[in-house]
């Protein structure tokens, strides 16, 4: 299997949890329409015409353009947030929990890098009462990062004067690898994650040892 057939296969298992079987076809166009024209650019025939479905048939499922992007924004959120709790709440120093938190975080960016360029970039088509709601996985994800590198500046393993300034830098990082990455290029999701968790330590001025006692002990 090619590196597109992989990608595609990654991106089909994204909605795997998107039922009926048309529904799930209908969110998968969608993305790929909304990538490839961005969302005002895309009409429902468009998404109906990728899922090999009928315009009136799209309205079964989805009532508007705009509610097919709040299923995938919320989707896409959902899981940035359950990446990033399960490295805040492992067990391991503030360095260890770092590192795990960007090289998943950014792995995901670039696995799904298609789904990701979508939810990043189009929040502002939301209605206004969806995009509150996704802009509160958006600051709870923002939090539990937050937390990380608060940690590690109070264990003196990390040189972080700004917190919040810190962890929107790498937040940063991380969504920006859905703009660029390529299935095609020459590095692997797992070795986008592993050079970005690199990157973000010596950001921090950690040590890559992950020494709990860090600085001060």
């Amino acid at each position: 299997m090619g590196a597109a057939a992989e990608q595609a296969a990654e991106e089909n298992q994204e909605w795997a949890g998107v039922t009926p079987d048309a529904a799930r076809r209908l969110v998968g166009a969608a993305v790929e329409a909304f990538a490839e024209r961005g969302y005002h650019a895309t009409t429902t025939r468009d998404i109906a015409g990728r899922a090999g479905m009928s315009p009136a048939a799209l309205y079964i499922h989805y009532k508007t353009k705009e509610e097919l992007l709040y299923r995938i924004s919320g989707i896409g959120h959902e899981k940035a947030l359950r990446i990033m709790g399960a490295a805040a709440e492992a067990e391991g120093s503030a360095t260890e929990r770092l590192r795990d938190a960007v090289r998943t975080f950014a792995r995901w960016h670039a696995e799904h890098h298609t789904t990701a360029r979508v939810i990043q970039y189009e929040l502002q088509a939301l209605s206004p009462e969806h995009y509150t709601e996704i802009a509160g996985l958006r600051r709870r994800t923002d939090h539990l990062l937050r937390q990380i590198i608060q940690d590690g500046a109070d264990s003196g393993e990390f040189r972080a004067d700004d917190v919040p300034g810190t962890t929107l830098a790498v937040l940063s990082l991380c969504v920006d690898v859905a703009r660029w990455f390529s299935a095609d290029g020459r590095r692997t999701p797992d070795e986008v994650g592993a050079l970005y968790a690199d990157l973000v330590l010596r950001m921090v001025g950690a040590d890559p040892a992950g020494s709990a006692t860090g600085r001060n002990g």
